[in-house]
């Protein structure tokens, strides 16, 4: 009699158990498995807006770095944009407006990535409409005079930046490139990648205490990556930034623009066509 009791309570159980494992669409759920997917995406990087400066509405911002205490700023010049120049300069923190360094012809040139290497500014280009010959260019730091050309091996020259021994280039892919700053050959390449794999249109890049910056071309997030791995470590997303400055002038573009000034520890955010540009502190 017990024996006939307890076998079909023991038949319930199981039948409950197994209805409790099953979600509302009839699918069996590992919630270990769940767990262990949702640790893998990068974390949530927040960040706070410490102040707001003026920024060129007619530069259409392609490179951004802080150097001794001076915002240096390379803006591109699509055709569909008249207005716009491929020009390197220093920012005026009062206007926004950019004392020009280094003019490029548009008509052959497009100014993109930018930075500062051993008293030597490099500036890469998109492209030379001439051709499609990938071209960069070295100038003197104290008097801008150029002093030197070289070719890279990527297919195009997005961003730029430096951890002290290599340039650091993007190229639109999921690549960054490590060049030798001498020879220009590529010394390594890493593959930038998040929990769903590779993440293409690295923009412009920024190297800060040790990680890289970099943006997301055509979006309004700005990623933080291993240099050794190419991880993303973490991702802030400034959509509401963007949705702000598109209320404000609805010609602005995508955000591209990430400069740090290490004496300072501040961070510099813009984009291109923007009317601002963002003193912001990333919280974590």
């Amino acid at each position: 009699m017990k024996k006939q009791i307890l076998l079909p309570f023991i038949l319930l159980t199981v039948l409950i158990l197994f209805a409790a494992c099953r979600d509302h669409d009839g699918s069996t759920e590992n919630p270990a498995v769940t767990d262990s997917v949702v640790s893998n995406e990068p974390p949530v990087i927040t960040y706070s807006v410490i102040n707001e400066l003026p920024h060129d509405t007619s530069s259409y911002t392609e490179g951004f770095l802080v150097n001794e205490g001076k915002l240096y700023e390379s803006s591109g010049a699509p055709q569909e944009y008249e207005q716009t120049r491929s020009i390197v300069g220093i920012v005026d923190p009062v206007s926004g407006k950019i004392a020009v360094k280094v003019e490029l012809d548009k008509k052959k040139y497009f100014g993109e990535g930018i930075t500062v290497l051993h008293n030597k500014f490099y500036q890469l280009t998109w492209k030379n409409f001439e051709g499609q010959i990938k071209k960069g260019f070295i100038y003197d730091l104290k008097t801008f005079k150029k002093i030197g050309e070289f070719d890279f091996p990527s297919n195009e020259g997005w961003g730029m930046t430096t951890d002290g021994t290599s340039l650091i280039m993007s190229d639109g892919s999921s690549n960054l490139t490590f060049l030798d700053p001498e020879t220009f050959k590529t010394s390594r390449v890493v593959g930038v990648t998040d929990n769903n794999g590779p993440v293409g249109n690295i923009n412009e890049l920024e190297y800060v205490n040790g990680n890289i910056l970099a943006n997301i071309y055509q979006t309004a997030y700005i990623v933080r990556i291993d240099p050794a791995s190419g991880k993303i470590l973490g991702k802030a997303d400034f959509s509401n930034l963007q949705k702000e400055i598109k209320l404000k002038d609805p010609d602005a573009e995508y955000m591209n623009g990430i400069a740090y000034d290490s004496t300072r520890n501040k961070i510099y955010i813009t984009g291109k066509l923007w009317p601002h540009i963002y003193d912001v502190k990333l919280n974590n």
